[in-house]
């Protein structure tokens, strides 16, 4: 029991946001180089200390909200637009010309990186939408089972995951 309740949602929570105060940590330690990078996007002259700061905020403040379930919805949904909008300003694979080329090429590290920061924001998406975790043992016997992930919430049949009915929350 405690298993499904404490140890697998924090693990999964920390594996999903483990890289952004390590992200935060590497901007406030290597400032000149982040804020260059703040700098380089389309956006208004000297903007880049105030968006830097917010960053280093979201990113050290929003993991620690999901991973301890303290206004986890929307703290994931913040970090949730901040890889959106950081993909799209920092990102921007279709800039660059070398994309086909063989060896190292910009446009392909700048898409590879734009797509993780998407999988990072289908996570997301997932915390502050409340995914209801199956109990471990249920996966542990039946790991080829499938989830009712595209039928509304409490609508997905019981005999989906057998073995498990959905908890009464006393509604």
């Amino acid at each position: 029991m405690w298993l499904n309740l404490y140890l697998v949602p924090i693990v999964i929570r920390v594996c999903l946001v483990v890289l952004f105060p390590f992200s935060a940590l590497d901007k406030v330690v290597f400032w000149k180089d982040a804020l260059a990078q703040a700098d380089s996007s389309f956006l208004p002259e000297r903007s880049g200390p105030p968006l830097l700061a917010g960053a280093i905020a979201v990113e050290a403040i929003a993991p620690f909200c999901i991973v301890f379930g303290w206004h986890d919805r929307i703290a994931a949904f913040a970090l949730a637009l901040f890889c959106v909008v950081t993909a799209i300003l920092y990102h921007p694979f279709w800039k660059f010309t070398d994309f086909w080329k063989p060896g190292d090429s910009k446009a392909r590290g700048h898409f590879w990186d734009f797509l993780k920061n998407f999988g990072l924001v289908g996570g997301l998406l997932l915390v502050v939408f409340a995914a209801q975790l199956a109990p471990a043992g249920v996966i542990a016997r039946r790991p080829l089972s499938s989830t009712a992930v595209y039928t509304p919430a409490g609508t997905a049949p019981p005999a989906t995951i057998p073995g498990w009915t959905k908890p009464d929350h006393g509604h």
